[in-house]
């Protein structure tokens, strides 16, 4: 229940906002939403400032992500920019600096994968990655939009070119060849059984499939097929015949997509409160694949405002790459203005187009029929979590008027005592937010007491962010009572609904109570939506702490098994994890092989087996 000075403080923030709007030029620029303690909560880009933040109090706002950012704004601060072009690039620079939680359009924001060939001499790798900026210098091919592409990709080059994909630190250690030579898939040049002279042509070869100028490769392997068979060299002309056997079969699955171009194609839909967007990814005149993404913006918004949106956040979170072209399903309002953007974040120029035909108007309709099908295949699972949220809206309709769209959810791990982690999982409407799961390794408490460990995750994570629309805590009253505790030294106890979600009687799933600060407990029915949605958070956070702290556990007792072994020191350990690529593989590995390490020998190595298996 609101008080008469709640009430009025409500008000006097209502005056003040109003008063801030009034003032705010009709000209382009940034505005910063801002929460109670001076935290940014959102950011946006205008082209009038005045006109855009007046639209957030408009009443007839539906969406309830943008009711719970209004509710929690305090104050707005604006950046004047001279174009609408340079509020887009300062807008994108703001969000990744810092983040804010009303922002988040994507939720699989991964980098997309490359394959790479590293600019090692004279035995170059191949391999790939997330972004081209986090691997070793070389050349980079891509993007591949899943990671089963990217894989398939580098399993076809292993058979056809046998190029090494094996790290830097395994290929110095190589004293024989290793599997991947016995079943044709490298030429094994750690021991070197290829020349580098030969290795380079592999490269070669390699690098112009990627580009897709597969026809010079067909043309130089029969070359070189019949020059092998003419100086009687029968083994390198069968090695020649298999890499065109491959390469035939190759370009017979791609003929059908084959066609000159690089372009993403984008195509946007939206169905029952739901936005879906499918990026169709299209590089060397080769279809690479698609990915489906469903974006955190209001459905009742025109589609193409939605779709611009999406293309500020994706390329500029997301991709490192930018095509010559990008094919749009819809025009969009601020076309211009996104791509003199994208031109001066990537130093390159890109054309937008809408109106295609041939090969890229069927590119746009695979996207467009992507779109619609991933949208049908999702929506039932999004109107299962909106009714999911609509029921709890109701359960707690006597315990607060506030509107709930982000939830976070804690959790603490260990095994007696034992590397204790807290876990972070957040949800709102959407549906879980992976990119804003957090995880906190506990120290300096006493072993086992969950207590001291809530209240340090809960006093890390609030000292920095903003809270959500509801704080779930897995436990009973007593670690309310710590959350409580700890949003009263920091001064924000009442800027959240705080509630404690304990099993209940056998601790059966479905029993559960809910516990809260100034209201009796909730006991709801086991066919409840709203108590479904509350445990499946909870069972997340649950999931997402018990991972982490048994990789953590795992780790610390591998490394303490090893240091207790005498005559092992740091260098001898390295060399043994390094050795067998891992503790698991270390596990697997037979005395007589332990004892074939360098600096190991048969005494330490039965020292070191009787350990690890006694």
């Amino acid at each position: 229940m609101v008080t008469v000075s709640e009430s009025s403080l409500v008000d006097d923030k209502k005056a003040r906002l109003k008063h801030l709007i009034q003032r705010l030029p009709n000209l382009p620029g940034v505005y910063k939403m801002l929460g109670k303690n001076g935290d940014i909560l959102y950011v946006g880009k205008a082209k009038s400032l005045k006109s855009r933040v007046n639209s957030y109090f408009a009443k007839t706002i539906d969406h309830p992500k943008t009711r719970a950012l209004v509710a929690r704004i305090h104050n707005i601060e604006t950046i004047i920019t001279r174009s609408e072009t340079e509020a887009l690039l300062l807008e994108q620079n703001l969000i990744k600096e810092y983040r804010p939680p009303y922002n988040v359009l994507l939720r699989d924001d991964k980098s997309y994968l490359y394959v790479f060939i590293s600019a090692d001499k004279p035995y170059p790798r191949l391999a790939y990655g997330r972004g081209k900026g986090n691997h070793q210098k070389g050349r980079f091919f891509g993007p591949f939009p899943s990671a089963h592409a990217a894989k398939e990709t580098l399993v076809l080059m292993q058979k056809m070119f046998q190029m090494r994909q094996c790290t830097n630190t395994f290929f110095k250690q190589r004293k024989r060849p290793c599997l991947e030579y016995q079943i044709k898939r490298c030429r094994a040049p750690c021991v070197g059984l290829v020349s580098p002279e030969e290795y380079a042509e592999d490269v070669n070869n390699t690098i112009r499939f990627l580009k897709g100028d597969s026809s010079d490769i067909h043309s130089a392997l029969i070359e070189k097929m019949e020059a092998s068979a003419e100086e009687l060299d029968f083994e390198k002309a069968v090695f020649y015949r298999d890499q065109l056997s491959m390469l035939r079969e190759v370009q017979a699955k791609q003929a059908v997509y084959t066609v000159q171009g690089e372009a993403d194609v984008i195509a946007i839909a939206s169905q029952a409160g739901m936005t879906c967007v499918n990026v169709l990814t299209v590089r060397g005149g080769r279809v690479l694949g698609g990915k489906n993404y469903f974006p955190d913006v209001d459905s009742s918004e025109p589609l193409a405002d939605n779709l611009s949106a999406f293309i500020s956040s994706f390329y500029f979170q997301v991709t490192d790459d930018l095509p010559a072209e990008i094919i749009l399903s819809h025009e969009l309002p601020d076309q211009n203005a996104v791509s003199e953007a994208l031109a001066t974040h990537f130093g390159s120029k890109v054309v937008m187009k809408t109106n295609v035909r041939e090969d890229r108007s069927e590119w746009l309709d695979l996207a467009k029929l992507n779109t619609n099908n991933a949208l049908k295949t999702k929506l039932g699972d999004y109107l299962e979590l909106h009714a999911r949220f609509g029921a709890l809206k109701d359960v707690l309709a006597n315990v607060t008027d506030r509107t709930i769209d982000r939830i976070e959810c804690f959790d603490i791990s260990h095994t007696m005592g034992e590397a204790t982690i807290g876990s972070c999982v957040v949800f709102d409407q959407g549906g879980s937010r992976r990119r804003d799961y957090r995880q906190y390794a506990i120290h300096d408490i006493v072993g086992g007491d969950d207590y001291a460990a809530m209240k340090q995750v809960l006093t890390r994570r609030y000292k920095k962010q903003p809270l959500p629309d509801l704080l779930l805590i897995d436990g009973g009253k007593g670690q309310l009572g710590i959350a409580k505790e700890v949003l009263t030294e920091l001064g924000i106890l009442g800027d959240t609904l705080l509630i404690s979600v304990a099993k209940g009687e056998g601790r059966k799933a479905g029993l559960e109570v809910l516990h809260f600060i100034d209201h009796e407990p909730l006991d709801l029915p086991m066919d409840s939506k709203a108590l479904h949605l509350l445990m499946h958070i909870r069972d997340e956070a649950h999931r997402f702490a018990i991972t982490a702290h048994r990789k953590k556990r795992d780790k610390r007792r591998s490394s303490s098994v090893l240091e207790v072994i005498p005559g092992l020191g740091e260098k001898r350990r390295r060399d043994l994890l390094n050795h067998f690529g891992g503790m698991q593989q270390l596990l697997g590995a037979s005395q007589q092989e332990l004892a074939g390490v360098q600096g190991i020998g048969p005494v330490l190595a039965k020292t070191v087996y009787k350990v690890l298996h006694e």
